[in-house]
């Protein structure tokens, strides 16, 4: 209402000293042009941002997967924050405990460039719900230090053992 009320007195004030229709065409001629410009400005800058983040996609999996590197990449905080992560984040599933299974699942996923986690899966299965659990709590791990190969950050393939024991 307020912005209505604004533009009315705005146009009201410019059509007063307007004199000839042929300057009150030419005036909405110029508000219109603007709004497109405004728009295409708007419509292109989303483009850029839309193919900026498809390039980090494309180049992040058109990387190479390390096996090994110089540095190997490193949960925040080291091993006894991961282990701790782990401790607090597993839940121990009620089949698994209703059978009396345990194990240790061997968890494969690749620390990404910029320490995300990313192609998380079982390298060695165990039992169906423990496998399940120890892939979501892979996922749920915050990023890691990234790996470096050469001073350069680089994606790092890493095995993860998840012990699950009654």
């Amino acid at each position: 209402m307020c912005n209505q009320f604004l533009l009315f007195l705005l146009e009201n004030t410019y059509f007063c000293t307007v004199r000839t229709t042929e300057q009150i065409v030419e005036h909405y001629k110029d508000v219109n042009k603007m709004k497109k410009l405004i728009l295409m400005s708007f419509m292109a800058v989303c483009c850029l941002m839309t193919a900026n983040a498809q390039k980090t996609v494309v180049s992040q999996t058109n990387q190479k997967v390390y096996d090994e590197v110089e540095q190997m990449p490193e949960y925040p905080g080291g091993m006894p924050a991961m282990i701790e992560f782990l401790q607090t984040n597993i839940k121990y599933p009620e089949d698994a405990v209703k059978q009396k299974v345990e194990g240790r699942v061997m968890v494969q996923f690749v620390v990404e460039s910029d320490g995300s986690i990313s192609d998380v899966h079982v390298a060695k299965q165990v039992f169906p719900s423990l496998d399940a659990e120890a892939i979501r709590v892979v996922q749920v791990m915050p990023k890691w230090v990234p790996g470096r190969e050469k001073g350069k950050v680089v994606r790092v393939k890493y095995n993860l053992p998840i012990v699950f024991r009654m």
